[in-house]
């Protein structure tokens, strides 16, 4: 299925269509709009800080004020550091993660973390314990390690901390 903001993006690069040519800076312009416009449509939901908004119904009563908390859905990335439990040592680390919502509370995510040492991936299931507060498990099954994980966001970026008895980590990251 494509995107309205999409499809209409890709209208702007389509020849032969029977329609009424315009100058190519205003070609130019309108399919610059709608690629924006087609972006900032997949960013809407989730991203920057918490908002309230008001509007008005058409007879000019107001409408209950809506918050809108900063969601986890989507990518992430960044660093931090890995602590070993076994030899005590630490190393720094990238991490990318995705995180997709299950339910209202609830998001999976998948992550891949890189160190001098190597690289690992991890899936955890998170569920809402606060504002802009999640916890959960992971599990990474290629080393068979799980834990616990906390995630707090903050705006376009979180902190994570992970724990197991094989060790422990903190990222900070961003969209």
């Amino acid at each position: 299925m494509m995107l309205p903001a999409l499809d209409a993006r890709t209208q702007c690069v389509r020849s032969g269509a029977a329609r009424p040519r315009l100058p190519r800076a205003a070609r130019l312009g309108a399919c610059a709009l709608t690629l924006v416009g087609g972006l900032l449509g997949f960013a809407g939901h989730g991203l920057g800080q918490t908002q309230t908004s008001k509007a008005e119904t058409p007879a000019g009563d107001p409408v209950k004020e809506v918050k809108v908390e900063p969601g986890l859905e989507g990518s992430w990335k960044g660093g931090g550091e890995v602590a070993f439990a076994v030899t005590g040592s630490r190393e720094r680390a990238r991490c990318r993660a995705h995180y997709v919502r299950k339910t209202k509370d609830t998001y999976a995510m998948n992550a891949t973390c890189a160190t001098a040492s190597g690289k690992a991936s991890q899936v955890a299931t998170v569920h809402k314990v606060g504002e802009n507060r999640y916890r959960g498990n992971f599990h990474n099954p290629e080393y068979d390690i799980g834990g616990t994980i906390f995630v707090v966001v903050n705006g376009n970026s979180q902190s994570v901390r992970l724990s197991s008895t094989s060790g422990s980590a903190l990222f900070r990251l961003s969209r």
